[in-house]
């Protein structure tokens, strides 16, 4: 909105085009990402780029302009320093300033009017110094205040373009297009040297210059600083500016500022000034304009020590003085929306209560699922919450019709024709729920020892038992979680008995993929191993699915026991990852650690039992046996010696990992030691067993 002109004569008052504002898309998905990333909670101001050029259409007026790269980068991990870049004849930089709040009523509130006096002043303490003089770019400071609803992608701002109040305001004479205002000579010079001086890479993004004049019409542009010179040699000198408007009887709104700085600088009590257009990139001067403004107090003007009034804020699309409001929502592909808004929750943890929290390490972990169940479903469900993005399933089963409602990946589209397959429709699932994760299915059949196989379905398993060991091969994670009728069980495995740092995985190729396999593989505690699931047992396992009832096939709990289980054994992960020993920290009670410093996320225990029919929960600790048939040193070294003939025969034969690791002479040895007891008391009614 242009201000009312009073005419006196040949004279008016002079009146300015307001700046118009364009914001980026890339802008505010650049603000976003600094806001969850960086700066949390924090309502610094932020030093940010603008970008005009001069008017290059005679209808269409240039905006000042917020890109993505207007921001300071993220990785400036010190401060938010200014990023005043070097432009282009399309892109002249200008600094500006953005406050950007956390809540919509904090952005209401702002006091503007303080905020638009505090940028004034900078600009007059800008021209006091001579600062100006060496960067004119500071005439044309402008000051955002915004607010950004990630939630809802919706962004509130306001902009403001501070410009010095001249008073009383100047007046203009002979505004007319520079083509009636310069001879013809003059005309064919000056756009020759504009024209060189937008092709020069030091010059090109000077927004404020001289255009100097001899005698002969040879016309030069100039910087600022050479207006003493032009005026000893008797030269005609305007003071040019990229003028970003379009209007044939207005200058751009960088005018009122130049003319406050070239009163008070020179006190001159007229001067011409030359508003800089182009067309289709060449300089145009039949749209620019030429023109005389005075002040009546330019002396005063040089004697003023008080900053004086400004003016500037931006008038919204309806002309009112008030903030505007963009949505990206409806423009964003849906997807991108998804992982914004997966990612929120975990980036907010990070402001004030988990400053800690690696993310990266968290999205690069890969998890194998064996079994897609009700703990399966569920711990994915779990996993992707936490930001784990690579889930595979392993699983032979069909959906049947019992499992939708306890299992919370399928529903009844998924039962029929027979069933899908569990781990194909499982991963189809997470992929709807979140696109943007890595998951993968492998129908097979875990071969399982105790349970012997026929003769000609030996190679389909061995073939099963290689595939098995190349998944787990490929993944960083060991967590188990048995369920009971009313009870549960949630364990971390200890460290593998064989296990030194040399043995970190080969492929680590990157910063990221060693970190995990440090924290996933090496041991650096020299304390007894914490065991594993099956260092506990005294006999190995054996055909646990011939000659079973119905509710001996499947597993019978109470319908919350599975969500509980699964929540602990995926926080028991993330407190691995970001545990300093990771898989080798030592087991840690709620008496033995302070859960406030290192590690926030508190204690990481071995084994966490509950119970629902009491509403009870333990923390325990088992260490690692060495006659365990899982994870004994023994064992380990049989597998490797020997492959998949070990395999075979532990599936086979149901006594050999007993006989492997001594529990067949330990059991020997308890029984006879309850023989020779019951002998020596006589005493027939009274009973002992070693368990």
């Amino acid at each position: 909105m242009l201000s009312s002109s009073v005419d006196e004569g040949n004279e008016s008052i002079l009146q300015f085009a307001p700046f118009q504002s364009a914001v980026d898309e890339g802008f505010w998905h650049r603000l976003s990402s600094l806001k969850l990333n960086k700066l949390g909670i924090d309502e610094s101001p932020i030093p940010i780029t603008g970008y005009y050029a001069p008017s290059s259409h005679r209808q269409v007026s240039n905006h000042l302009t917020l890109l993505t790269e207007s921001l300071p980068p993220e990785s400036n991990e010190q401060s938010l320093e200014p990023v005043l870049s070097h432009g282009n004849r399309n892109r002249c930089p200008i600094p500006g300033i953005l406050y950007n709040t956390n809540t919509l009523e904090g952005f209401q509130v702002l006091d503007k009017q303080s905020l638009l006096k505090a940028e004034a002043k900078k600009i007059w303490e800008d021209i006091i110094s001579g600062k100006v003089q060496e960067d004119c770019s500071l005439l044309s400071r402008f000051l955002v205040i915004s607010f950004a609803d990630l939630k809802k992608w919706s962004f509130y701002y306001w902009f403001a373009f501070p410009a010095l109040v001249l008073d009383p305001p100047a007046t203009v004479v002979n505004l007319k297009p520079a083509t009636q205002w310069f001879s013809k000579d003059e005309v064919e010079s000056v756009t020759a040297a504009c024209n060189d001086w937008r092709n020069m890479c030091s010059t090109t993004d000077v927004p404020f210059f001289l255009v100097s004049i001899p005698s002969n019409s040879a016309a030069t542009i100039r910087h600022l600083a050479e207006f003493e010179a032009c005026q000893r040699d008797g030269h005609k000198v305007l003071f040019g500016f990229y003028d970003p408007c379009h209007l044939p009887n207005n200058p751009g709104w960088p005018l009122r500022n130049f003319l406050w700085y070239i009163f008070r600088r020179w006190c001159l009590p007229k001067v011409q000034f030359f508003c800089y257009r182009e067309s289709r990139g060449l300089a145009d001067l039949e749209s620019s304009l030429v023109g005389e403004a005075s002040v009546s107090n330019s002396e005063e003007l040089r004697n003023h020590e008080n900053v004086p009034n400004a003016v500037g804020w931006e008038l919204n699309n309806r002309g009112r003085k008030a903030s505007r409001c963009i949505s990206l929502a409806k423009t964003m592909d849906p997807n991108r929306l998804a992982v914004e808004a997966a990612d929120l929750n975990l980036k907010l943890m990070r402001w004030r209560q988990l400053p800690s929290l690696n993310l990266t390490v968290l999205s690069s972990t890969r998890c194998l699922l064996l079994g897609a169940g009700t703990l399966g479903c569920q711990v994915s469900r779990m996993l992707m919450a936490w930001g784990v993005r690579k889930i595979t399933f392993v699983d032979s089963g069909r959906v049947s019709m019992s499992n939708p409602l306890r299992q919370s990946l399928y529903t009844l589209d998924d039962c029929l024709n027979g069933g899908e397959f569990k781990a194909i429709a499982a991963a189809k699932s997470l992929s709807r729920i979140y696109p943007a994760v890595e998951t993968q299915s492998v129908v097979m059949a875990i071969p399982m020892p105790g349970h012997p196989i026929l003769s000609q379905d030996e190679n389909s398993v061995l073939e099963d038992c290689k595939q098995l060991h190349n998944l787990i091969d490929s993944h960083d994670i060991a967590i188990t979680a048995a369920l009971g009728f009313d009870s549960f069980l949630v364990m971390r495995h200890g460290a593998g008995p064989l296990i030194s740092s040399h043995e970190i995985k080969a492929e680590a190729v990157n910063d990221l993929s060693a970190e995990i396999a440090t924290i996933s593989l090496v041991g650096k505690n020299k304390g007894q191993r914490l065991g594993c699931y099956f260092c506990n047992d005294v006999v190995a396992p054996v055909d646990s699915t011939s000659n079973r009832t119905l509710d001996q096939q499947c597993t019978v709990t109470r319908p919350g026991l599975a969500p509980i289980a699964s929540s602990l054994a995926v926080e028991l992960l993330v407190g691995i990852l970001h545990h300093p020993s990771g898989i080798s920290a030592k087991a840690e009670f709620s008496s033995t650690i302070d859960t406030g410093g290192d590690q926030p996320l508190g204690i990481l225990p071995h084994q966490v039992r509950g119970s629902l029919s009491q509403f009870s929960q333990m923390i325990l600790v088992g260490h690692a046996s060495a006659s365990c048939t899982a994870c004994s040193s023994i064992v380990v070294e049989e597998y490797e010696k020997r492959g998949l003939d070990f395999i075979l025969e532990a599936i086979n034969h149901p006594t050999y990992l007993e006989d492997l690791t001594g529990l067949t002479e330990l059991m020997k040895s308890a029984g006879k030691f309850e023989v020779d007891w019951a002998d020596e008391t006589g005493d027939d009614d009274d009973e002992f067993s070693l368990i």
